[in-house]
């Protein structure tokens, strides 16, 4: 018999679930990097592994000032947050040598973002046959990494991406 990890427990009791009038994207900068799985601080913005992710290595730049639109961030957020997506892109690429990339924003709750009042945005690492029948099927993703292992393989990519760009 074929078994298939995936720690969903939490997200499927709540205990995810932050309490009412807690931001996890405002929360998580607060505590331990490790813990928090945040890969990378920038000044205004930072980069964190998702913790239901679309596939693996799936990231996301999420600005520390809790506003829920791009079209609230000033300037200064918004060209870090895409020079934090490049250093992502640089970053899972030499951690993890995907075929291609999905960038992306889910902005309010009907275009399926989880967290709409806090913008963020998603760069996912995508491979020729990453995605199979699962999900349409069983309603299950299928990832071959748990997150801590995950985070432990891709935080020093990031770190050494973030010293190479360094001037």
């Amino acid at each position: 018999m074929d078994h298939i990890w995936r720690d969903r427990m939490a997200y499927i009791l709540g205990a995810a679930k932050p309490p009412d009038g807690v931001c996890v994207f405002c929360e998580a900068p607060r505590h331990d990097d490790a813990t928090t799985f945040i890969l990378h601080r920038g000044r205004l913005a930072y980069i964190i592994l998702n913790i239901f992710p679309y596939n693996t290595g799936h990231v996301m730049v999420n600005p520390y000032r809790h506003v829920d639109t791009i079209e609230k961030l000033v300037d200064a957020e918004l060209l870090e947050i895409m020079q934090l997506a490049k250093l992502s892109l640089r970053a899972l690429r030499l951690a993890s040598q995907p075929q291609a990339f999905n960038l992306g924003a889910n902005l309010g709750k009907a275009s399926g973002g989880g967290i709409d009042q806090h913008f963020h945005f998603h760069i996912v690492p995508r491979w020729a046959g990453d995605t199979n029948f699962m999900p349409v099927i069983a309603e299950t993703r299928v990832l071959p990494e748990k997150l801590d292992d995950l985070y432990a393989r891709l935080k020093p990519a990031f770190d050494q991406c973030a010293l190479d760009n360094e001037p």
